[in-house]
């Protein structure tokens, strides 16, 4: 695997995670480099299950599914600078963050 890669599509996103609908939250990645970085992309819908019922009337994203996302991004990031993709003998967990932080929440734009 070289040191560097660009970004992909979900097609490759799918390859790279187990992960499928409605769990799978990285859609794209925009930026990979290997060992160093990623810039991975969620679109958030408006008809997102989870909008309907956190918080009606200020819709938010739920602070466990971004940690998710984030967590789905540092897999892709750590099977690519690995130059292997999960299959059943191969896979992870996420097993914890300390001391998360949001700056401002994930909302769902209300028209």
């Amino acid at each position: 695997m070289s040191d560097q890669q660009g970004g992909f599509g979900l097609d490759e996103v799918m390859r790279r995670l187990p992960h499928r609908y409605p769990m799978l939250l990285v859609d794209r990645v925009l930026e990979c480099e290997a060992g160093k970085r990623i810039v991975a992309l969620k679109n958030v819908t408006a008809n997102e299950q989870y909008f309907t019922g956190h918080f009606p009337g200020r819709p938010v994203m739920p602070g466990v599914m971004i940690l998710e996302a984030l967590a789905q991004a540092a897999g892709i990031l750590t099977f690519v600078t690995a130059g292997i993709y999960p299959d059943d003998s191969v896979r992870f967990y996420f097993a914890g963050i300390d001391k998360a932080r949001f700056r401002r929440p994930i909302v769902r734009a209300i028209s």
